[in-house]
Parts: C-alpha cells; sequence; structure tokens
C-alpha cells in the first residue's frame, strides 16, 4: 500500500463514521420528511441528532446548520444568496486572490450578474491586509468572503480581526471553512462568522454531503435559496435529505469534537518530524506562513527540482498533491502561491503533504527515506 499524505485533498471514512451510518441504508431507510410513521421519524430523530453535533463543534444552534451536498455547494448558497437577497442594499462583494475556485469562480459569475467583486491580494506568507480590507469596504459592500484556512498552504486567515471589521460596518461576512474543521477550533461566536461552509470528506465523514452555517440572531441573516421545490431545510436548499450521509457527517463531527485537541498537537509534531526530515535531505523553502497554519498540512518547495519531476522519481509510493485537488487537471501553475509573488522555480517545485488521523510515525520515516532516494536518483542523474 502507498503512503497516503493527501488528507487535505479528501479524508478515508472513520470506521466508526461507517459503522454509524450503515443501518441508514437498510432497515433504517426512512425520508425524513415522511412525518405519519415510524420509519420517517426514525429518520427524522437521526438527522436532528446529526445536526446538533455539527453544530457544536462550530459552537452554533442546531436550527443554524443546512445541509448541503458539499462545501461547492454551500459556497455557491452563501455566495449568490447573499447577492440576491441584499441586492438593495448594494452589489459589492469583498474576497481573496487565494480562494478556493468554488469562490472565485462563483464571484465571477457573479460580477456577469452585475456584482462588484474586490479580490484582496495576500503577502507572501499567504495572509491579507487588514487595513487593505477596511478600506475596501464602501456603502454598496454586501459581503465579506475569506476562507478560514487555505487549502494548498494551510495558512489561517486572522478571522476573528476580519469578523469585527465587518460587525463594524455592518457587512455580512461569510468562511469557506472546509479545511479548517476538525484541524483547527472553529467558533463561528467569537470569531463573528455570519455563514460558514464545510464539508464532511475533510473531516472523516462521507463524500456528498456538507453543512452551511446561517446565522439566526445578531444578525439573522437570509439567503435566497438556489435549489427550490418542497420547501426542506427551512426554505434554503429543496430535496429530499441524505439521511445516511448526515448521520455520517454528524458522527464524524462528534469524534472530531471528542479528539480534537489530541489530534492536533499529533499532526503538529508529525508534520515537523516531516518538515525536518525533508530539510535534512535537500534545501527546501516551506510555503506561507509558519506560525499561522493549519498542524497537518506542509506547502514545501524543493530547490532546483520541479515537482512533476519528483513525482515521477518517487514511483507512486507518497501519495501526495502538487495543489489543490481540485484543479490538479489544470496544469496552470497554483493561483495561490502565484498570489503570494512567489518566484516561478520555487512554484513548480512545491508539493503538498497533508497529514491526518490515520498517519502513523513509521509512514513518516518511510516518506523522508522515500524522498530522499527519489532526490538521490535525480542528482546523480
Amino acid at each position: 500500500m502507498m503512503i497516503y499524505l493527501d488528507y487535505n485533498a479528501t479524508t478515508p471514512c472513520d470506521p466508526e463514521v461507517l459503522k454509524t451510518m450503515l443501518p441508514y441504508f437498510t432497515e433504517k431507510f426512512g425520508n425524513a420528511a415522511s412525518k405519519t410513521h415510524p420509519y420517517g421519524w426514525v429518520a427524522d430523530e437521526a438527522v436532528s441528532k446529526a445536526r446538533k453535533a455539527i453544530a457544536n463543534l462550530i459552537h452554533a444552534t442546531d436550527a443554524e446548520i443546512i445541509f448541503t451536498s458539499g462545501s461547492t455547494e454551500g459556497c455557491n448558497l452563501a455566495l449568490k444568496g447573499v447577492f440576491e437577497t441584499y441586492a438593495s442594499k448594494g452589489n459589492h462583494i469583498i474576497t481573496c486572490q487565494t480562494e478556493h475556485k468554488a469562490v472565485l469562480d462563483t464571484c465571477r459569475h457573479l460580477e456577469k450578474q452585475g456584482a462588484e467583486v474586490t479580490y484582496l491580494g495576500v503577502d507572501e506568507k499567504g495572509l491579507i491586509d487588514l487595513s487593505k480590507l477596511e478600506q475596501a469596504i464602501k456603502p454598496e459592500t454586501i459581503l465579506i468572503a475569506v476562507m478560514y484556512a487555505n487549502n494548498e498552504t494551510g495558512v489561517i486567515q486572522p478571522v476573528k480581526e476580519i469578523g469585527n471589521i465587518a460587525k463594524r460596518h455592518k457587512v455580512l461576512f461569510f468562511s469557506d471553512a472546509t479545511q479548517a474543521i476538525g484541524k483547527h477550533k472553529v467558533d463561528v461566536l467569537e470569531d463573528e462568522i455570519d455563514i460558514l461552509a464545510m464539508s464532511a470528506h475533510k473531516f472523516y465523514g462521507p463524500k456528498g454531503i456538507g453543512a452551511l452555517y446561517i446565522r439566526r440572531r445578531g444578525p439573522r441573516v437570509n439567503l435566497a435559496a438556489q435549489i427550490d421545490g418542497g420547501g426542506h431545510e427551512r426554505g434554503f436548499r429543496s430535496g429530499t435529505l441524505n439521511v445516511p450521509g448526515i448521520v455520517g457527517m454528524g458522527k464524524a463531527a462528534a469524534l472530531c469534537d471528542a479528539y480534537a485537541e489530541e489530534e492536533q498537537k499529533r499532526f503538529r509534531s508529525l508534520r515537523d518530524k516531516l518538515e525536518q526530515g525533508l530539510e535534512s535531505v535537500h534545501p527546501v523553502l516551506i510555503n506561507g506562513d509558519v506560525a499561522n497554519r493549519l498542524p497537518n498540512v506542509t506547502n514545501i518547495s524543493f530547490e532546483g527540482i520541479q515537482a512533476e519531476r519528483l513525482l515521477s522519481l518517487l514511483n507512486s509510493q507518497v501519495a501526495f498533491s502538487l495543489g489543490s485537488a481540485c484543479t490538479s487537471a489544470n496544469q496552470e501553475p497554483s493561483h495561490v502561491l502565484t498570489a503570494m509573488h512567489l518566484k516561478d522555480t520555487i512554484i513548480k517545485g512545491s508539493v503538498r503533504l497533508s497529514l491526518g488521523r490515520f498517519t502513523t510515525e513509521a509512514d513518516i520515516d518511510e516518506t523522508i527515506k522515500v524522498f530522499s532516494d527519489a532526490i538521490k536518483d535525480r542528482i546523480q542523474h
């Protein structure tokens, strides 16, 4: 088996998650919207339990959690929903050049519908300038959309400060927290986040299920639905609920809540060992703010070695990424590293190694050895 170090792309289902889900495919197969018999009641009760577990993970209330198919849908609902609902106030959205394509592509779509979008730059560490964010706000601004932690570098933005700025100016704040959930403490109240997207498959739940937090108080946020037909999920997102997926996401959230502190400490220790081991093999550069990043990920460039060449030398012994999994089919340089003003040689030599719950110390030792052998082979030839 090859070593899996691409946990930022997706995670395996935790066995406890799968075990919890299985009955809802067979004997507990009811539709949560069926209110006239026990099959529906059992499904509805399971959905309610999962909703509460997910809410607890981010310090929200269960009524503020809306189920989606994942973060891409969540980002679309957040951005398009705000743009449509708050059109009478304005049409201006502020976001960041290093956002996930789910946000950037949606913003470009909205520009065609009449939105004005400001794309904030970042410094060489991948962080936005808070003073420039505040300067960008104007009377027509309706939304600030800045991701919690970057999927390629793991860099964590100053979310609480962004939330404070948004609150002061009475502008809504949406954060794509897909990578942060389970790897960093996320508190929507402390951070003053109004809308937040997450996806279960990033924290050991199943694919095809996600959630959107929509604040109900201080302020009460309204979003125009993007999927109509039946009024499910308080009218925000119609469609028969994916009960097995929701149950799995709820269990995954509960496990993250229970393991968070212990796991984050272990991730950081293994990640640091990996970086130190690779540094001893060949000159490297860690991309992004090393003081403000997720504990499980390193975006690292090997001096003088193109990442694609390194990938071929490794001979499929380690699974990792040359960039975001969602854009890996695109051969263009990483838009995240480009926005950080890194040299072209650094960008072309960068790889993302991301650890997770099932990564062992032996995996790290073997990865260092495999990279060492590949780099020596490359130098010799």
